[in-house]
């Protein structure tokens, strides 16, 4: 059950507006991305809150989840990406998956964090 839990809050997102509000365009991005690191999507779910309201993207992953919080009216993201190392150390490819999350925000500065899950056994 080991694995790389990997959280970040971004705040003060210098995106394009439509990157917080539009679950569709958000969601379809993500699988890409996914896909980019090399990790495999299996499923997922994207949805828009009603009125000005932010979005939820989630996208399973084979080795685990990535999912997106938005809040458009403080400009602000959560991202969440765990792997498991279930078929090998995943923890590259969870890295490159942050970094592109990141950057798709452009935030003006953010609160990331790593942790270490499971045990060798």
């Amino acid at each position: 059950m080991k694995g790389l839990h990997l959280t970040a809050d971004l705040y003060g997102c210098r995106c394009d507006a439509a990157w917080l509000t539009d679950a569709a365009k958000l969601g379809a991005w993500c699988v890409d991305a996914v896909q980019g690191a090399g990790l495999q999507a299996v499923n997922q779910l994207f949805h828009t809150f009603p009125g000005a309201g932010g979005v939820t993207a989630t996208v399973l992953l084979a080795e685990s989840h990535v999912c997106l919080h938005t809040w458009p009216e403080q400009r602000a993201v959560t991202c969440d990406v765990y792997v498991c190392h279930f078929s090998g150390d995943q923890s590259a490819k969870a890295r490159q998956l942050m970094e592109a999350l990141v950057e798709r925000f452009q935030p003006e500065w953010t609160e990331q964090r790593s942790l270490d899950r499971g045990d060798e056994s």
